[in-house]
């Protein structure tokens, strides 16, 4: 049966969640997992949350536990939560974009585990955590299920899931607890051999320490620095999603990537326009101290200089404005 359901969202995906979790039944015969990008303090409310919503238990995840059928189990604090055989793990592997727990190593711990039996559930969020995690899935036989994008508060997540693989079914918050209710009573398909790139990324998350011979495995390197540690990062073979991931461990994608590199580069275009513009406002006050002293040739000069430093202002608060937007 399919009896493993993991659910990841971000921005919005509470609030979803918690509807779909007062319309699961409580004879539900699945074990589900959540993930949601709630902030370091907001992971540990979660399962509270949960739990008044709905017939299920909802509890907090604990490194060994068993699975329980029957349980929502959410992932704590600063923690990857990853689904094996027979137990739960939390992984203090390096962070993926940017975050910890992020939602595409619960994910890819699931499809390697449990295969066909995996459900894989991508609610509202910004950016796209959780694609590529939903495209294992898929690899490892497993159904993939995002919100529908027109019902989502932010799109950007189950687009970008819908990009990454061949989504079986897409859902409005209504019709989540019906679906994956009958998703769950339905026959698992036949296993299929376990990618061993998804493995190794899984390991990554438990904090297996990788070397170059082992990121070499999965992925190419290329002239780009990981925002978090300097290190050089290398282009994952497997794609959609496009991802990085360095030789400490730290995962991305482009879209967050991007984002991350944005940050510095504007904060360095705008300490360059700051510095401009304190120049400009010193040489207009030399001009006009010029000026008033009858040297008029140098006032001319210093406001010729003036001119242009006002123009290298403006093109750099265009760069600014684009950087951002």
């Amino acid at each position: 049966m399919r009896d493993i359901i993991v659910i990841g969202g971000s921005t919005g995906a509470i609030e979803v969640l918690a509807e779909i979790c007062a319309n699961f039944p409580a004879n539900l015969a699945a074990a589900v997992f959540v993930v949601v990008h709630v902030g370091s303090s907001g992971n540990d409310l979660l399962a509270g949350i949960v739990d008044r919503r709905g017939p299920l238990r909802a509890i907090m995840a604990v490194d060994e536990a068993p699975i329980e059928r029957g349980t929502i189990t959410v992932a704590p604090a600063d923690h990857h939560l990853l689904v094996m055989t027979d137990q739960i793990r939390l992984g203090r592997g390096p962070r993926e974009n940017m975050t910890r727990p992020a939602i595409d190593p619960l994910f890819r711990s699931a499809a390697i585990s449990h295969g066909p039996q995996v459900i894989g559930v991508l609610l509202s969020g910004m950016l796209n955590d959780g694609s590529a995690g939903l495209a294992a899935i898929k690899r490892c036989g497993g159904v993939a299920v995002v919100q529908n994008p027109s019902d989502a508060r932010a799109d950007e997540m189950p687009l970008s899931a819908l990009r990454a693989c061949d989504v079986d079914y897409r859902a409005r918050t209504v019709e989540f607890g019906g679906l994956l209710t009958r998703l769950a009573r339905e026959p698992a398909g036949a296993a299929v051999p376990i990618p061993p790139d998804i493995a190794l990324e899984v390991a990554i998350a438990l904090g297996t320490a990788l070397d170059t011979p082992a990121i070499r495995k999965i992925a190419d390197p290329v002239a780009l620095t990981c925002p978090a540690c300097g290190g050089v990062l290398s282009e994952l073979q497997s794609k959609p999603p496009l991802r990085f991931r360095c030789q400490t461990g730290h995962g991305f994608t482009a879209e967050i990537l991007d984002q991350q590199q944005s940050g510095p580069t504007e904060q360095a275009i705008m300490v360059a326009l700051r510095i401009v513009q304190e120049r400009a406002t010193l040489t207009e006050r030399m001009a006009q101290e010029a000026r008033a002293g009858g040297r008029n040739h140098s006032a001319s000069m210093l406001e010729q200089r003036l001119e242009e430093l006002r123009k290298h202002a403006e093109q750099l608060r265009q760069v600014a404005i684009n950087a951002r937007y």
